[in-house]
């Protein structure tokens, strides 16, 4: 659905608002819900900002994004995670799975209020088309970009988002098997991602609920 005719500059322009949102809005919602947890520390830190200068982290943020985009076509990235002192949270086995599923449901959220934007695009009139075209395109790479990011997080590998959810929901035996590997869980991660494995596992998961998402607002 993107318009394949836009020039490399243009595909990093139209994409640097999404991608801040997602990352941004991704760290904040954990440090939202480890707040409302009874952990204060990214709220007296001044992480739940959504001043997106707070939380770039100058590689994750804008290095890798704009090399994927350059040779690849398509952005990932990170920001620097918000500070959590899991011992603060009220129930912490609970709330642990409760503050690591809040980022990926935030990325959700925003892919679904990207493909609501999306669709608004179809309905303006042909005298907008200048502001309706890079709008669209801009819509597309949101949801993209935000079911990419909420299903790379939700990987059962500590410590991503799926490894913490994992670890507190399986029996304490196996939660503490899967946790040791939290040390290596970044190297694991990263030699999936240059073998090619962890895409061809991921993306067919990301293509079918991206097109669920357009499918549903009528794209």
């Amino acid at each position: 659905m993107l318009n394949s005719n836009l020039t490399t500059a243009q595909l990093i322009l139209i994409s640097i608002i999404p991608v801040l949102f997602a990352i941004v809005l991704h760290e904040v919602a954990h440090g939202w819900a480890a707040f409302k947890l009874g952990d204060r520390t990214a709220y007296m830190l001044g992480r739940l900002s959504l001043n997106p200068i707070r939380h770039i982290d100058p590689i994750g943020t804008i290095v890798v994004p704009a090399v994927l985009i350059l040779t690849v076509g398509f952005a990932f990235g990170w920001a620097k995670p918000v500070p959590i002192d899991w011992r603060n949270l009220k129930n912490p086995k609970r709330d642990t799975a409760l503050v690591a599923i809040a980022g990926p449901a935030a990325n959700l959220a925003m892919a679904l209020g990207w493909g609501m934007i999306a669709a608004v695009t179809n309905i303006l009139p042909d005298s907008a088309i200048l502001l309706s075209k890079p709008l669209l395109n801009m819509a597309i790479i949101g949801v993209f970009f935000n079911v990419l990011l909420m299903v790379f997080n939700l990987i059962p590998v500590p410590p991503t988002d799926g490894g913490r959810i994992a670890v507190s929901l399986l029996p304490p035996s196996l939660g503490n098997v899967l946790s040791r590997i939290e040390p290596f869980g970044l190297i694991i991660v990263l030699l999936l991602i240059l073998t090619g494995v962890l895409w061809q596992i991921i993306m067919p998961i990301i293509q079918t609920i991206s097109s669920l998402i357009f499918l549903l607002f009528g794209l």
